[in-house]
C-alpha cells in the first residue's frame, strides 16, 4: 500500500513541478513507471522544442531542447527520491520522438540517491554526468544512444 501512496505522490509532483519546462512550455510525458521492492525504472518522454523557438536557428533551438532535457532528468531524479523514501536507486531513461514518430534513446541513467552533484558545479552537463546519467552531446545537442 505503501508503494502506491508513493507512485501517487510522485505522479502528482510531476504533474505539478513538471507541467510546463523553463525554455519549453510542452508538458513531460511519462512513458513507464516501474516499482520494485528495491528499485525503479522510470521512462519519459523529453519535451519537444517550444513553439516559439521556431524562428530561432536550428542550433539553437536544439541547444535549447538539450538544456531543458537535463534539467527535466535533474529534476525527475529529485522527484524520485522524494517520493520514493525506501529506494536506494533508479533506472531513467529518456526518449524523443524523430521525424518519423519512432522513440529513439538519448539518455539514460543508473542513479542512486548518495550520487549527488556538488552545489559548486555550475555546468548543467556536468551535474547531470555526476548524478550518474549518460548521454551524447554532438554540437550542444542530445544525439541517439546507439
Amino acid at each position: 500500500m505503501i508503494a502506491i501512496q508513493e507512485a501517487a505522490a510522485f505522479l502528482r509532483g510531476i504533474r505539478r513541478r513538471m507541467r510546463s519546462g523553463e525554455l519549453s512550455r510542452e508538458p513531460l510525458r511519462l512513458l513507464r513507471l516501474e516499482v520494485t521492492p528495491d528499485n525503479i525504472l522510470c521512462e519519459y518522454l523529453v519535451r519537444p522544442p517550444d513553439a516559439w523557438d521556431c524562428e530561432l536557428p536550428a542550433r539553437m533551438r536544439e541547444e535549447n531542447r538539450t538544456h531543458q532535457a537535463l534539467r527535466d532528468a535533474l529534476k525527475m531524479r529529485e522527484l524520485l527520491f522524494g517520493a520514493f523514501r525506501g529506494i536506494q536507486t533508479a533506472k531513467l531513461s529518456a526518449f524523443r520522438e524523430d521525424e518519423n514518430g519512432e522513440l529513439e534513446l538519448v539518455m539514460t541513467g543508473a542513479v542512486t540517491r548518495e550520487d549527488e552533484a556538488p552545489p559548486r558545479i555550475a555546468s548543467l552537463v556536468m551535474r547531470a554526468k555526476l548524478c550518474g546519467f549518460r548521454f551524447l552531446l554532438m554540437d550542444g545537442a542530445l544525439k541517439a544512444i546507439a
